[in-house]
């Protein structure tokens, strides 16, 4: 696979730009013209996208609405093409040089959609502490490159959608694997580069991941949940003068309980201008105490003992928060320096900066806008608005600051999204337009005026198909 980074040497922005369009349109198999003007009508519209049918009145539609919805139904994206292409494409890296990738979950919620298959129970935060809600939906796994930095730019690598019948830590292990793999073949990660760091929060099963990853050149590093208990190495293992197996584990660490922490590996301190001062703790050598259960019921060999570094951080102040409870993390790599350290809690803390596009994708390019019934349609969708944010993305140190009078003036590098977004149609004109113009037709007849809809949607339950046993005993009843 060619990278970007070859192909364009001096690294042009506008053409880099210039050619993602062009690969963009050549990714689009069915409806390519009207696809297209489709994701450029995302870009130019006036204000956040609330409804489909807006974008056809903006002026580089040049199609009706019954074009867009056809193209919407009938349209065809190459998803494999278009991941090697958003992989070509020049990433972010950390201070360090290191790629830093971050993988969470966000849900298209279609809680009034009983005719729409492959719906999940989505976990939403409520408003207020511990109120969280169950709403179905179609939750989509995003992995996204991060910056340095306090920023709300990410560059989007991949997105699948969960479906009833997915294991979500398998899901997430072939997709982390797959992105890793089409990163090296675009030439960002060579070998003695340092190890590239995967950074998710307390939802996923980090230490499950390590073991499934462990062929890769990743660095995995996850929340922990405060009730946790991590246990240490017991070093060499020796049988007891009695005889007998010998000890597996050492001693035991419960997160909430100081007494059983021993004397920590690496302790550091920053002074931070958000968080005030930063304290870090790490513990070398750490692992979990595995059980046959879960992901690791098909195991045939024996557990594994995955050793890690586990970090404790305590910060001052939280942004509304006078009190803030300690933050546990694991990384699945052992002997880390207090530069690592920092490193590797400064890496975690930008995940936050996912939130921000989602929020963008939702609020602004009008991701969960749409009431399609279709999943597949909804992927299509998703495609497009992670193609338009590429732009965006690629477009930054191109686009006037098109500010407004209460807004403070930004530099060029400095600019939000929403900001970006704003000056896009002023630089479209100097870029490609592959999509050829509409040509002349006549509407169809549609359905007879008074007639009935005689083949009426089924209804399709919400929830998982397929349920994982939780014990060996029932797992092995289950497969006879």
């Amino acid at each position: 696979m060619t990278s970007f980074l070859d192909a364009v040497p001096a690294v042009d922005p506008l053409s880099v730009l210039s050619r993602f369009r062009i690969e963009f349109y050549d990714c689009l198999y069915v409806r390519s013209d009207a696809l297209f003007e489709l994701a450029d009508a995302v870009l130019c519209a006036d204000g956040p996208v609330k409804t489909l049918v807006e974008l056809s009145l903006a002026a580089v539609h040049r199609r009706g609405h019954g074009a867009m919805y056809d193209a919407l139904n009938a349209g065809w994206l190459e998803p494999t093409r278009f991941r090697r292409l958003l992989a070509s494409l020049p990433l972010p890296r950390a201070a360090d040089g290191r790629i830093v990738l971050a993988v969470d979950v966000t849900p298209w919620l279609r809680p009034d959609a009983p005719t729409s298959p492959d719906r999940l129970f989505c976990h939403v935060h409520g408003r207020g502490k511990d109120r969280h809600q169950l709403i179905p939906g179609w939750p989509y796994s995003i992995v996204a490159a991060l910056e340095t930095g306090r920023t709300s730019w990410t560059a989007i690598l991949d997105a699948v959608r969960l479906g009833p019948a997915d294991d979500a830590t398998a899901m997430t292990a072939d997709q982390l694997r797959e992105v890793v793999t089409r990163i090296t073949d675009a030439g960002h990660w060579h070998e003695g580069d340092p190890d590239i760091l995967i950074v998710m929060d307390s939802g996923y099963d980090v230490t499950r991941l390590a073991h499934v990853l462990a062929d890769l050149p990743v660095e995995l590093v996850g929340r922990l949940r405060s009730d946790r208990v991590m246990l240490r190495d017991i070093g060499e293992r020796r049988s007891t003068p009695r005889g007998g197996q010998p000890r597996k584990h050492g001693g035991a660490l419960t997160l909430a309980k100081p007494d059983s922490w021993h004397t920590p590996d690496v302790t550091t301190a920053t002074d931070t201008t958000r968080y005030g001062r930063a304290e870090a703790t790490a513990w070398d050598r750490m692992h979990p105490r595995l059980a046959r259960r879960g992901p690791w019921l098909d195991h045939i060999d024996e557990l594994p003992l995955l050793h890690g570094t586990l970090i404790r951080l305590r910060v001052d102040h939280l942004p509304g928060d006078r009190d803030p409870k300690p933050v546990w993390l694991w990384s699945s790599h052992t002997g880390a320096t207090p530069a690592h350290v920092d490193r590797l809690w400064q890496a975690f803390l930008r995940r936050f900066d996912l939130e921000h596009t989602f929020r963008l994708f939702k609020q602004t390019l009008g991701w969960t806008a749409p009431k399609v019934r279709s999943p597949q349609t909804a992927d299509l969708w998703t495609w497009l608005v992670i193609a338009a944010h590429t732009q965006l993305r690629l477009a930054r140190p191109l686009v006037e600051d098109l500010r407004r009078p209460w807004e403070r003036p930004r530099p060029a590098n400095r600019l939000t999204p929403a900001r970006v977004r704003r000056g896009f149609r002023n630089l479209r004109p100097t870029t490609p337009r592959p999509a050829s113009a509409p040509k002349p037709s006549k509407p169809g007849p549609g359905r007879p005026l008074g007639s009935k809809n005689r083949a009426p949607a089924p209804h399709h339950d919400v929830g998982k198909t397929v349920k994982r046993e939780l014990t060996l005993e029932a797992h092995r009843a289950a497969a006879g």
